[in-house]
This record gives structure tokens, sequence and C-alpha cells, in this order.
């Protein structure tokens, strides 16, 4: 079984570094409705057509290097609330394990369950990678294709200064 998941985690590895560049930077947000941690049906394309938001994708809710990238984001929070940062976590996880990760792990933002992974298929990436994407009103503003972990919201905050200073 060991040697199954190793297979498996570098298949995807390769998988999102083909894909890595497939949602560039400046298209427009990907438009469709998906299931949240609460069970609810939610319509992702209009979340990121105003404002700012962040979307990450993590493999796994409950597995080390995920919680490290959500608990960065959940300590974060307060700074990037006051930017009047929108987040939502991505994973294919069912909805149920979705709420149990944010419960278990207090994490203040909507998380989305991709079972179906139509919401990778949206972004272009593999289902089991780690990335984060930034939307300003609608279009991709910055990427993180690398998927940081523990610094997940030091890497978003500084993209968003550098984003402030180039306007």
């Amino acid at each position: 079984m060991k040697k199954l998941f190793i297979l498996f985690m570098i298949f995807s590895f390769i998988t999102s570094f083909l894909l890595a560049n497939s949602l560039e930077l400046g298209s427009p947000a990907p438009q469709l409705k998906v299931l949240t941690d609460q069970g609810t049906t939610f319509d992702l394309g209009e979340a990121l057509s105003a404002g700012t938001t962040l979307v990450f994708f993590y493999p796994k809710a409950m597995t080390p290097g995920c919680v490290k990238q959500a608990c960065s984001l959940r300590d974060g929070w307060d700074e990037l609330q006051a930017r009047n940062v929108s987040i939502f976590g991505v994973s294919s996880d069912t909805a149920k394990t979705q709420a149990q990760f944010r419960d278990k792990y207090s994490l203040p933002f909507t998380l989305l369950a991709d079972t179906d992974g139509k919401i990778a298929d949206a972004f272009s990436k593999s289902r089991w990678s780690r990335q984060a994407y930034l939307f300003k009103d609608g279009i991709l503003v910055w990427r993180d294709t690398k998927g940081a972990t523990s610094k997940q919201a030091t890497e978003v905050l500084a993209a968003l200064d550098e984003l402030e200073t180039n306007t």
C-alpha cells in the first residue's frame, strides 16, 4: 500500500508540474457552482468576480502539510481581512470531512468539497497538488503553483504588497 501511495504521489507531482501553467495570469475566474463544507451549493464564479479573493488547494484534509497551509491562512486571517481578502479552501474531500477539518482547526473561511474534481479541472490543475490563486475583480492576478504550507499567508500578503506597489 505504501508503494502504491508513493507512486500515486509521484504521478500527481508530475501531472501538477505539467499543468502548472494552464491558468495564466490575467485569466478570468472560472465560473462554476460548488459544494461548501456546510453542504450548500455556492456560486464560486460570482464570489471571485468582486473584490480580492484567494482560492487555495490542498490535497487532503487532516494531513500535516494541509494543516500547516490552512492554519497559516487562519493565523493570518486578521491581516487578510483588514485587506478585504475573501478565502476559500479546496480539496477532494467530502463536505463532511471539510466541515470536520474546519471545526478541528478553527478555520474561519469556507472550505469547498471537490469530490468530482470539477474545481481542479476549472483551474486546470491536478486534484492532488497544493496551489493558491488570487483574483481581483474576477481576474487572476497571482498564483502559487509550488504550494506553500506554513508560509502560505506570508506569501499571499507579500503578493498583495507587490500588487499594490505595481498599481
